[in-house]
């Protein structure tokens, strides 16, 4: 083989390599793109290939309680309705959680419209205005909660970070305005450039 062949097969070589972990880096990345449009489009089939729900369940679990604990605290001192109307919310973690752990669920948490742990909260049905999956990009001006927030008008649309934490942890935080509080989708590796949505972190 000649000195110049040897240089393209070592280029190409290069190039393929890079290629690969170029793919395997932004694998992430086109695993939240192809979720969320499968979440908007109601695709359960496609949102089951992207989302650990038996995680997602368990951790939509953790976190809507640890919430309405921090509710009840803070209430204590307050009016005893309120508190009444907390715990209450506590009982129905169950059926909240059983709600979000669906196609639609999967869509309202990808377009930054997460359980607030309000009695009765459903994710809204149509969460997707329409706009890019880019993690960049914002998703949604629906109400940020189900029933209970019905009346409340149109958020602005959140702005939306993401990347890794970690070698086998992805993070998409959303956070609304300045002031708002944040939370975090969070993706994990199941493989080479498999990744599953598994948890949301409610505290961002």
């Amino acid at each position: 083989m000649s000195r110049t062949s040897r240089s393209v097969a070592t280029a190409l070589v290069v190039l393929i390599l890079v290629a690969a972990l170029g793919f395997v880096y932004a694998s992430p990345y086109i695993a939240l793109n192809r979720v969320k449009r499968a979440a908007d489009a109601r695709d359960a089939q496609t949102v089951n290939e992207y989302v650990d729900f038996p995680a997602l369940r368990a951790s939509l679990k953790d976190q809507v309680a640890a919430l309405l604990t921090r509710r009840i605290d803070i209430q204590k001192s307050g009016n005893p309705l309120a508190i009444i109307g907390a715990m209450i919310g506590a009982a129905l973690v169950g059926p909240l959680v059983d709600s979000y752990a669906t196609p639609d669920g999967v869509a309202a948490i990808l377009n930054g419209i997460p359980p607030r742990g309000d009695p009765g909260e459903r994710p809204p049905p149509q969460a997707n205005n329409g706009t890019s999956a880019n993690p960049a990009a914002s998703s949604s001006n629906a109400p940020s909660s189900g029933v209970a927030t019905a009346q409340q008008p149109p958020r602005e649309p959140p702005q939306t970070t993401a990347g890794y934490r970690d070698l086998n942890t992805f993070v998409v935080t959303y956070q609304h305005g300045a002031g708002d509080a944040r939370y975090s989708a969070i993706f994990r590796r199941y493989g080479l450039v498999s990744w599953k949505l598994a948890a949301v972190d409610l505290n961002g």
